[in-house]
């Protein structure tokens, strides 16, 4: 399989494997009109398999969003073909918009206008909780 050079854009790396088409989703990769690639379960010495995106164009991206999928993802931005910037996203204190309360008696799920706001309530098990409500996210 070959996968083109990017020029300008982003390289996102050591995603677990079947993690990355949830990563697309979580960023709205499909809304750009610039070429994106998910490669999946890509062979890799570290973990075995792995996901990889390539975003062939320079963008604000979330790495609150990224370290909320896996931390241990790699970001690369890439610059005249070269490799400018290397990023390890950290798991955030607090995602805002990412994930969507379940709980139907959370204020979220009538004032449809108020952010969906979780905190890190624990670290170790990465277990994220509504601000409004306390629910646990799944």
């Amino acid at each position: 399989m070959i996968i083109g050079r990017i020029e300008d854009g982003i390289v996102l790396d050591h995603i677990q494997a079947g993690q990355g088409m949830k990563l697309y989703n979580i960023l709205n990769l499909d809304r750009l009109e610039c070429e994106v690639a998910l490669i999946q379960n890509a062979p890799s010495r570290k973990m075995g398999r792995k996901d990889i995106l390539k975003i062939d164009k320079l963008i604000d991206l979330s790495l609150d969003a990224v370290g909320y999928v896996d931390p241990g993802i790699t970001v690369n931005i890439i610059e005249g073909g070269k490799l400018a910037k290397r990023r390890h996203p950290e798991l955030p204190e607090e995602v805002v918009d990412i994930i969507k309360c379940k709980n139907p008696r959370c204020i979220t799920t009538v004032e449809q206008e108020l952010p969906q706001v979780f905190k890190l309530t624990d670290r170790k098990n990465r277990v994220y909780r509504c601000r409004y409500c306390e629910s646990k996210a799944k």
